[in-house]
Formats: structure tokens, C-alpha cells, sequence
């Protein structure tokens, strides 16, 4: 068969038909091809790479969301290239620029925080640049996210509703948890609830020991909150333990909410209080942008909010 039929099953398999496409594979099978991309995509102008950019691969909401991206992308006949960018800005642009020397078709960037001046080099790259994971306000290229503003005010409307009024939060220190914050701050003064006290750790995500030892500290200084806001699920199951040590009933007298509905959240005595963010629905719209992308169509809407989900379970 021609050597086109043969690219299009490499590029595009779903086009070719079924008995063409089983020949090709028997082939392939009995004789260990492997394409040559790289020349590919010199002569397509595309690699069918896709570069997945995080801080760090250990924080399990990040984990979650790349995975399910990374299934989509697979399924679609993209190679997945991951980069972990760190907390430094000047290692996640170095890591970006080797990034894009490779060519990527898209570049996916989850929560890395960039100067104005790399998001500027990032806009001239030529390379797809999808954001996910929050909705900035001077987007690089595409956006698939949500707003973490909106996620503090849906949990304070529901605390708030519940009639608890003396929170205490154990939060991340990074951008997108300070606006958590804020949002749950100011849906709290609205509703004439009092601001809550704060503790806020450096260095990624909550872990249940930060939800374990300020909690502890929290309720060893004399304070006596009715519920906890985590800004991780992790968190959220230290402070619940910690309750359960102090003879502290969760939620009859104190109510835990988390972030990020992580497997374990549902399986917890109680269950718990969090807020879900649809990883699967991430990885379509991103795949969706590169599709329109790939085929040189136009992008009518460039920024997607996909919103969120407030699980209510037992913990409150």
C-alpha cells in the first residue's frame, strides 16, 4: 500500500479503514517498526508531543488532574512529555525554554507562576499554550480552569448557611489558595460572620501533618472553633483526626471541609466536606484546543470555566 495510507494510520488511525488498518498493524508487529517522529514532524510541522508543565508531581491534586489529562491525550495519539517546573521562577522558565526547543505541539501549564516577561516570550513562542487549573486574568493563550475566588465564597455561603460563624483555616501559602482565602473572607464579613483565624504554610499543599499540629495549636491557645476550612483534603483528615484525639465531634461540634475530593475523601469516618474539580473535563477541553488548533480552525472561545463541585458529605 502507498506510503500515505500508511502515515494516516500513524497520524490519524481512525480514518483508515478497518481491514487496511489491521494489515498495517500485522506488519508493524512482525517486523518491530517504529516511526520516525522526529522526521514527522519536520515535514508536518507537528511532533504530536504535548508537554504537561507542574510545580511538582507530589501534590495529589496536581497528580489527579495531569493523569487524567495525560489519558485523553494518550487516547488521542499524543506522546506526553512531563516537566516539573518547581517553586522557583527562574527554574520554571529555564525548564520552559527546553521545553519549547523541543517543539511541542501544546504546552499544558498547571499552577507554575510566570513573570510578566516570560508569559510574554511564552505568547511569541509559536507553541500552544493551555492554562489549567485557574482563570488568569492576562491569559498566555488558552485557558481551561476554574475560579478560586468563587470555590472560598461557595464554601463560606455554606458554612455561613449551616450556622457556623467562628472559623478557622488551614491554608496553603501559594496564589491560588490566598485567593481561596480571600473569597471565603469576604463571603464571611457579608454575612456578618467574623474573619477567621488564619494558618497558612509555605511549600506546596497542606499535609496532614500541618492539619494535625495547627489545629492542635489552634485549640491549645483557648479558641474554640465550630468548623475548619482546609485548603487540601490532606489537611482536612489531620484536623479530623486531631478532633477525634481531643474528644471532638466532627461535625456535631466542630464541621471539616476540604479541597480537592481526593479518593480517600469519601471513604473517611465521617466522610468528607470537600470541593471536586473534574480532571477528565480538563483533559477533553484541553484535547478539544489542540484538535481546533492542529486543524487550523478558529477558537471561538479561548477561556473555559469549568467550574467546581461542593461535595456536602457527614463531616459537615
Amino acid at each position: 500500500m502507498s506510503t500515505a495510507t500508511v502515515s494516516r494510520y500513524f497520524n490519524a488511525p481512525d480514518v483508515v479503514a478497518q481491514a487496511t488498518a489491521a494489515r498495517i498493524r500485522d506488519v508493524v508487529e512482525r517486523t518491530g517498526y517504529v516511526p520516525n517522529l522526529l522526521a514527522g514532524g519536520l515535514a508536518s510541522s507537528r511532533t504530536k508531543l504535548i508537554a504537561v508543565a507542574v510545580p511538582r508531581f507530589s501534590q495529589p491534586l496536581f497528580a489527579s488532574t495531569i493523569q487524567a489529562i495525560a489519558d485523553a491525550l494518550a487516547n488521542a495519539g499524543y506522546g506526553v512529555l512531563l516537566g516539573l517546573t518547581g517553586s522557583s521562577d527562574q527554574h520554571a522558565e529555564g525548564q520552559l525554554v527546553s521545553i519549547v526547543g523541543r517543539r511541542p505541539d501544546g504546552i499544558v501549564l498547571a499552577g507554575t507562576s510566570l513573570s510578566s516577561d516570560a508569559r510574554k516570550w511564552l505568547r511569541n513562542s509559536g507553541v500552544s499554550v493551555i492554562e489549567i487549573w485557574d482563570l488568569p486574568r492576562d491569559p498566555i493563550d488558552l485557558v481551561v480552569g476554574f475560579s478560586h475566588i468563587r470555590v472560598g465564597q461557595a464554601i463560606a455561603r455554606h458554612v455561613l448557611n449551616s450556622g457556623r460563624r467562628k472559623a478557622f483555616m488551614i491554608s496553603a501559602d501559594g496564589a491560588r489558595a490566598r485567593e481561596r482565602r480571600a473569597g471565603f473572607i469576604r463571603a464571611l464579613r457579608s454575612g456578618g460572620a467574623p474573619d477567621p483565624v488564619v494558618a497558612a504554610f509555605t511549600g506546596g499543599a497542606t499535609t496532614y501533618r500541618d492539619g494535625r499540629s495547627a489545629l492542635a495549636l489552634h485549640l491549645e491557645s483557648g479558641r474554640d472553633p465550630d468548623v475548619v476550612v482546609c485548603s487540601s483534603d490532606w489537611s482536612a483528615h489531620g484536623a479530623m483526626d486531631e478532633l477525634r484525639a481531643r474528644g471532638r465531634r466532627v461535625p456535631e461540634d466542630v464541621a471539616v471541609i476540604g479541597f480537592g475530593d481526593l479518593d480517600f475523601a469519601s471513604e473517611l469516618v465521617p466522610t468528607l466536606t470537600t470541593v471536586k474539580i473534574d480532571g477528565e473535563a480538563i483533559g477533553r477541553k484541553a484535547l478539544a484546543f489542540l484538535s481546533l488548533r492542529s486543524e487550523g480552525k478558529r477558537i471561538q472561545q479561548s477561556v473555559i470555566d469549568i467550574g467546581f463541585s461542593l461535595i456536602v458529605r457527614e463531616s459537615g
